[in-house]
């Protein structure tokens, strides 16, 4: 009997996690009268899309969000692909539109490259804050000349030792 309720246990938990962790797949907002008739101009515009950001959403791709401005965005990618445009050109034009913030990865030029540049700086310098602070501690804590004749020192230590 035992062994019956443990596999009904089982089974239950099986069950409640079946339907609280979700089976991961691929957020596509695309529909279906978005999609092109050529596959490859579509594998292109599906590249692009994943490294657009919504402006809407924010931390989505404009592949992933269901916004109208996504939407819009999707299609723009789109019809500047039919019309010849390379990958390039469609990111400048985007970019030239709505600012690098379209952008899910940032460039690593002009401007930005002093925020890439500026996270490494600052833990370099509070490294060397760190390693200058710690040996100017060790050297005060080296024990300094106290000035004493040998016979004193011998005197302070008898008085510690008795204390």
């Amino acid at each position: 009997m035992t062994g019956l309720w443990n596999t009904v246990r089982l089974l239950a938990l099986i069950l409640c996690l079946a339907m609280v962790i979700p089976i991961a797949s691929p957020a596509v907002a695309v529909q279906p009268d978005e999609v092109l008739d050529d596959p490859v101009l579509e594998n292109r515009a599906r590249e692009l899309s994943k490294g657009l950001r919504c402006v809407v959403c924010q931390n989505e791709s404009i592949d992933e969000s269901n916004a109208d401005l996504a939407r819009e965005l999707r299609l723009v990618v789109r019809e500047r692909l039919v019309a010849g445009d390379s990958d390039e050109q469609v990111l400048e034009y985007l970019v030239a539109r709505y600012g690098e913030f379209v952008l899910l990865k940032p460039r690593t030029d002009g401007w930005n490259l002093i925020l890439w540049l500026s996270g490494p700086a600052l833990f370099l310098l509070a490294l060397g804050v760190g390693v200058v602070y710690v040996r100017g501690r060790a050297s005060a804590a080296a024990p300094a000349e106290t000035g004493l004749s040998e016979d004193e020192a011998a005197r302070l230590k008898e008085i510690l030792k008795d204390s």
